[in-house]
């Protein structure tokens, strides 16, 4: 039996994601310790209170809990795996929750370091961003050993408001994928439109306004009209980070054979804007892209007259 209640949590990758987390976990009165490679993050969480270590496997150490927040395979698999990785220092029996974007290829080779380790590994994706985390808005999808994800409950909810438990095995790190891949085709769609109302005479207000007040006005889409109202491009996330989600996806699709003809468009549409200096301007500089194939210029961005 797996227990996930112990107060003592390790943290590795503390980053845009990870920092604010961190903080909510510890504001729920977890005793948290914290790894990262950048020492900047480190003076930040240490200027939060928050306990530091010097290696993934040092933060650890007497934590019946560890939560992770890395940026792709690649830093994955080096903190995980191998002989100095992170798992091969926990305790059997300690619970691990990954909350990142990574393929289910490399999700599953940790897996299997963590049952030879006798760790129960939690796959919880986590779905929001760097501008909503600090409120506890994230929500998360979960997959593994159903009795760790019952005793963990709490530090979930510390962290985020919502979690699904989806099953046993790779299904969190599916479900990530699937909704990135409707934000992103998404971002591709409203910059078509856009464009299309442009070319029509529309005003950018008024367009935003019919979209945001249409049977379209999903909330990704009002999360979006909202910063282009003002043309605001700062990144929650970035071309370059929708681009890598989308390999990400195709290499999914590829391997369980869905066709997501869709999903390999938009991967060149992010592509375009990484090659063209977008990369780390938010994703729906979709629009910006669009404009430029069209011919538009900058819009005017007065009242809207409807």
């Amino acid at each position: 039996m797996t227990d996930a209640t112990s107060k003592q949590v390790a943290f590795i990758g503390i980053g845009k994601m990870g920092l604010p987390m961190l903080q909510l976990v510890a504001k729920a009165g977890y005793a948290v310790t914290a790894f990262d490679q950048s020492a900047a993050r480190l003076s930040a969480a240490r200027e939060h209170g928050i306990a530091v270590a010097g290696s993934p496997t040092e933060a650890v150490n007497g934590c019946a809990v560890a939560i992770t927040s890395l940026p792709d395979d690649a830093a994955l698999r080096a903190v995980m795996l191998g002989p100095t990785g992170l798992i091969g220092a926990m305790a059997p029996k300690a619970v691990l929750i990954e909350t990142s974007t990574v393929s289910a290829e490399a999700s599953a080779e940790v897996d299997a370091a963590a049952q030879a380790r006798g760790v129960a590994y939690l796959r919880a994706p986590v779905s929001g961003n760097a501008s909503i985390v600090h409120t506890g808005a994230l929500s998360c999808f979960v997959s593994g050993p159903k009795d760790a994800y019952e005793s963990a409950k709490p530090l979930f909810a510390s962290f985020t408001r919502a979690q699904t438990y989806l099953g046993a095995s790779e299904e969190a790190r599916y479900a990530k994928l699937a909704v990135n891949l409707m934000i992103a085709v998404s971002a591709a769609m409203m910059a078509e439109s856009l464009a299309l109302a442009r070319k029509g005479g529309i005003g950018w207000q008024d367009i935003l306004k019919v979209l945001d007040e249409s049977a379209v006005a999903s909330p990704m889409v009002k999360y979006k009209t909202a910063p282009l109202r003002t043309r605001d491009f700062v990144s929650s996330f970035s071309c370059k980070q929708m681009a890598k989600d989308l390999d990400l996806i195709l290499g999914a699709g590829h391997a369980v054979g869905v066709p997501l003809q869709l999903a390999a468009q938009v991967r060149e549409t992010y592509g375009a804007l990484v090659a063209q200096g977008d990369g780390e301007t938010d994703f729906i500089a979709t629009v910006k892209h669009l404009e430029r194939l069209s011919g538009l210029g900058e819009p005017k961005l007065g009242e809207p007259k409807l």
